[in-house]
């Protein structure tokens, strides 16, 4: 075979591939050096818009968790805000409760007794500090749960209107005890004849300065009224000569009125009561007071005068002797005197007189005001 006549068809058809080769390679890079601004263009959009992608994915899970933190805050902000709530509420019945403890100790001793009626119990059930909400964190499973958050408060709230209603029901009781002991002390006192409407009391007043508009503070300021009306009262009763003269009640001679006087047998007032009694016996001051004179009196014969106050005094005549002195103060139960016959008398006795403004009253008024205050006493 001939070699020589193989041989250059074979070389051509590599240079013709190597030639291919080196038209396609020219071609790609001819076309890469045409298109590379354009791919690296388009290369760096799309790297541009995953970036931005990547960014508003962030900001969206940086938006949710703010929203998810600003939700406990204001969960937190909440709860606070109850418990702050709930403290001053407990602060404030705090306050009326001692508000109701002093009225309490203004009544008549026994009318009402805290301890025991239920109706005026102690201090306010203290909420815990923080019930462990504060600084509450949702996400930690240890925390209490919002639902836990509200029924503790809800309970907490329970019992301050528990708490409440029952210094409502005290205040009304106290009102109730308030009112029905001036009353009684109006109607036993208006037996003596004195004028309860004119002022009990001297040297108060000053400018008036609300302390609470609420609806319980004026429940309380006409309680508080009432109260010190009825203090007033108490007050003036232990002043007056509410106490029998003598020990013994023997009855009586003679009574307050008109009267046929033992003397001229004609019709005549008498400014007393004569009280029947044995010659030397004892009689005693009805009241607290000053001794205005002890001295004879003419008709009286011996007289004792005491000035009691509030325009009241009393006098005990026809006595045998004079056992204090003027301007000596006297205690209720001090003896004043012993009873005898002197000045315009028929026998032994005592002539017991009470007068209001220099004017004599009935002295048995008096004696029925001491005796029922005395029976109606716990």
């Amino acid at each position: 075979m001939n070699l020589r006549a193989i041989v250059p068809p074979r070389r051509n058809r590599l240079l013709a591939a190597s030639l291919v080769v080196a038209t396609l390679w020219a071609a790609a890079a001819s076309g890469l050096l045409l298109f590379h601004d354009d791919l690296l263009a388009g290369f760096v959009a799309r790297q541009g818009a995953m970036q931005v992608a990547y960014e508003a994915r962030l900001a969206a899970l940086q938006a949710e968790l703010d929203r998810g933190g600003s939700a406990r805050a204001e969960a937190q902000d909440a709860v606070a805000a109850r418990l702050d709530e709930v403290a001053a509420r407990q602060a404030d019945l705090e306050r009326r409760q001692a508000v109701l403890t002093g009225l309490v100790r203004t009544t008549a001793p026994g009318a009402i007794d805290p301890t025991t009626t239920g109706a005026l119990p102690g201090r306010a059930p203290a909420p815990e500090p923080d019930l462990g909400l504060r600084g509450l964190d949702t996400a930690r499973p240890e925390r209490r749960s919002a639902r836990d958050v509200d029924l503790r408060l809800a309970a907490l709230a329970g019992r301050l209107d528990g708490l409440a209603a029952a210094q409502v029901i005290g205040l009304d009781r106290i009102t109730e005890r308030a009112a029905g002991e001036l009353w009684r002390l109006r109607r036993v006192l208006g037996r003596t004849g004195l004028d309860l409407q004119r002022p009990l009391e001297s040297g108060l007043g000053g400018p008036l300065v609300p302390i609470d508009p609420s609806p319980f503070a004026a429940a309380v300021a006409v309680t508080a009224r009432t109260l010190g009306d009825a203090q007033a009262l108490r007050r003036l009763a232990a002043r007056l000569p509410l106490d029998r003269p003598l020990r013994r009640d023997r009855g009586l001679a003679s009574s307050f009125g008109p009267r046929l006087d033992p003397f001229t047998r004609g019709l005549a007032l008498h400014t007393g009561l004569d009280l029947k009694a044995e010659l030397g016996e004892p009689a005693f001051a009805t009241a607290r007071g000053r001794v205005v004179s002890a001295e004879p009196a003419g008709g009286y014969g011996n007289m004792v005068e005491i000035d009691h106050g509030h325009g009241v005094v009393t006098r005990f005549a026809h006595l045998a002797r004079f056992d204090v002195r003027p301007g000596q103060w006297l205690r209720a139960g001090d003896l004043v005197g012993r009873v005898g016959s002197t000045g315009r008398s028929t026998g032994a006795h005592l002539h017991y007189e009470t007068r209001i403004d220099g004017e004599p009253v009935d002295p048995q008024g008096f004696l029925e005001a001491g005796r029922e205050l005395a029976e109606g006493e716990p």
